[in-house]
């Protein structure tokens, strides 16, 4: 550990907005933008309270923000996630549901569906990873791809919310 104090919603509340988001920039992929605007809700009276204000800042994003936000994220099982090349968070969430350890057709499964998903979307298929399995993610993505483009940026935004809140809770202590 780099000897800094625990994160507490005390510490955040007090921070400047840079500090803030540079402490709280993990929680939506590669996007530190969403933090950086939920910063002037302070003071958060819970981590709930916290993710909240962040949900209310994407919610209240234009569709730009929002697709870019989706495409920060990387597609699951990818060459990328086998090499450990994501963010510190994406890695450790795909090995928690098995991505990193495939047999070569799950690799092959998980290639085709995301070639697929991307191809009709034009931005990676995303999924709270923590909160299913490798069964379950695939067969999602399978379901999903029936889904209009409407439909999947709504979804997409909705796991992210449960990934950002995720990382919220391991992160911030009371």
């Amino acid at each position: 550990m780099s000897g800094a104090p625990p994160l507490t919603l005390a510490r955040l509340n007090s921070m400047n907005q840079t500090g803030f988001t540079t402490a709280l920039g993990f929680a939506f992929e590669l996007s530190p933008w969403v933090v950086e605007r939920a910063w002037s809700d302070r003071p958060f009276a819970s981590v709930e309270a916290l993710h909240d204000a962040m949900m209310a800042v994407l919610n209240a994003a234009t569709s730009a923000d929002k697709l870019a936000l989706i495409r920060a994220h990387p597609e699951l099982a990818s060459k990328a996630a086998i090499a450990k090349q994501l963010t510190a968070e994406s890695n450790a969430e795909q090995a928690s549901a098995g991505l990193d350890r495939l047999t070569p057709e799950e690799f092959a499964r998980f290639h085709d569906l995301n070639a697929a998903y991307r191809e009709r979307f034009g931005f990676p298929f995303i999924i709270c990873v923590r909160l299913n399995d490798k069964a379950s993610i695939l067969a999602a993505m399978q379901a999903r791809l029936a889904n209009d483009e409407t439909a999947e940026i709504a979804e997409a935004i909705t796991q992210i919310g449960l990934i950002s809140k995720l990382r919220l809770l391991d992160a911030v202590k009371i």
